[in-house]
C-alpha cells in the first residue's frame, strides 16, 4: 500500500497503522494456511507421542511391533508403520554433546564466521518477496541486504560477491539446507577461501544469529525502502 499512497497512515481515524498491518499479516497467514493444508493421514496426538517415547526409554529393546501392540491394548487406534516412522525420528533427537561442540566452535571462531539466509515479505496482494541478508556472527552486524522476487543461484552468488569483497576476513560461512543454496553457491565460497557449514534440519539454535538478524531487518527502515523499490519494479 505504501508504494501507491505514501500518506495512507495519516488517513486512519478509527484504527492505528499497526492495526492495519496486523490485519494484513493475519490475512497472509490464513492465505498460506489454506494453501498448505496437510494431505493424508492426520498427525498422531501428543499423548501417543509421549507414550511411545516413554515405552522406548523404559524398554530400549522394544521395537515397533511390541510398542504398537501395547498401544492397541491401551485403546489407541494407530498403525504399526506410524509407530515405526516415529521411532525413526527419535533416533535423530538432539545430541547434547554435538550441541556443546557446536557452541564451542561458534565461540572460538566468532570473529571469522558469517552467515546468510532468506526471509519472506508478503505484499498487499499476498505475493511473496524474498529478502536476502548476510550477517557477521561476532557483532551481529548486517554485511549485505537485498530483495528479489526470483532468488536464483546466479543472483545469490552476485550478492555474496558484494558481501565478501576480497580480501575476505571471514573463513566460515553458515547457512541452512535450502535448495536455493545449490552447488554454484558452495563453489563460490570454496573459490573465495571460505568453508561452507550447513546447519542441521530443524535446528534453530544452530544459527541463532540468523534469526536475530532476520528479526532486526523486519524492523529496519532501510529494509522497508528496499522492499518498496523492489515492488515498484514489477
Amino acid at each position: 500500500m505504501r508504494q501507491w499512497w505514501t500518506g495512507w497512515a495519516s488517513a486512519l481515524i478509527i484504527v492505528r497503522a499497526e492495526t492495519v498491518v496486523s490485519w494484513h499479516r493475519a490475512g497472509f497467514r490464513l492465505f498460506w494456511r489454506l494453501r498448505s493444508r496437510p494431505l493424508g493421514r492426520p498427525k498422531i496426538s501428543d499423548e501417543i507421542r509421549r507414550l511411545i517415547r516413554g515405552m522406548k526409554t523404559d524398554n530400549p529393546g522394544w521395537g515397533a511391533p511390541r510398542i504398537h501392540g501395547e498401544l492397541l491394548q491401551l485403546g489407541f487406534d494407530i498403525s504399526e508403520p506410524t509407530v515405526s516412522r516415529y521411532l525413526q525420528r527419535l533416533k535423530h533427537r538432539i545430541d547434547r554433546q554435538k550441541v556443546k561442540r557446536w557452541l564451542t566452535f561458534l565461540q572460538n571462531h566468532r570473529e571469522i564466521i558469517a552467515a546468510f539466509d532468506f526471509f519472506t515479505v508478503p505484499t498487499l496482494t499476498f505475493r511473496v518477496l524474498y529478502g536476502f541478508f548476510v550477517i557477521e556472527h561476532h557483532r551481529r552486524r548486517i554485511l549485505h541486504f537485498n530483495v528479489t522476487a526470483h532468488p536464483t543461484s546466479d543472483w545469490i552468488v552476485q550478492q555474496l560477491r558484494e558481501a565478501f569483497p576480497l580480501p575476505c576476513p571471514y573463513r566460515y560461512v553458515v547457512f541452512d539446507r535450502d535448495r536455493k543454496f545449490a552447488s554454484d553457491v558452495r563453489g563460490f565460497l570454496k573459490a573465495s577461501g571460505m568453508k561452507a557449514i550447513r546447519t542441521s534440519l530443524r535446528r534453530r539454535r544452530c544459527a541463532c544469529s540468523l534469526h536475530r538478524g532476520r528479526s532486526a531487518l523486519r524492523r529496519n527502515t532501510h529494509c522497508g525502502r528496499k522492499v518498496d523499490s523492489t515492488m515498484k519494479s514489477f
